[in-house]
């Protein structure tokens, strides 16, 4: 459903960590606007359809936990999927943790105090919510 007048995925600020960020979002929602409802939101949409408040939410999460984890970046090891950058799977994580979506930072792939202590902040910003609001395009909560 994307909007040639959107251009989300083009802003300098959506670089890897944020666009992976998004797209496990996407992935791990449902969309429930339809009758059928239930698919994963990433079947039909992408990041050119955030809504400028839920794209802004999604840069200035990614920008704090970035910063608020800078230290354990620093030196956390973790075994990542083929062709994924650290960025790519942390940001993956951050977004399934923040949610507990059973997978995370917690689940044995990351190194030791750094798993612990970036599933602790992942917790701390809370769970949020995407949905597909009256208007098309996609909206936090």
């Amino acid at each position: 459903m994307t909007s040639e007048n959107n251009l989300n995925s083009v802003d300098p600020r959506a670089d890897a960590f944020v666009r992976s960020y998004v797209q496990t979002a996407l992935w791990s929602s449902n969309d429930e606007s339809t009758p059928e409802g239930g698919y994963p939101l990433d079947a039909n949409y992408d990041i050119d359809d955030l809504s400028e408040e839920a794209f802004e939410t999604c840069i200035a999460d990614c920008a704090r936990f970035q910063k608020e984890a800078a230290q354990a970046l620093s030196t956390v090891n973790c075994k990542r999927e083929s062709g994924t950058t650290l960025d790519e799977q942390v940001a993956h994580d951050f977004w399934l943790t923040r949610n507990g979506h059973g997978a995370g930072f917690w689940d044995g792939d990351y190194s030791e105090p750094e798993a612990s202590k970036l599933t602790e902040l992942s917790e701390d910003f809370g769970e949020v919510n995407i949905y597909v609001g009256d208007d098309g395009k996609l909206y936090t909560c």
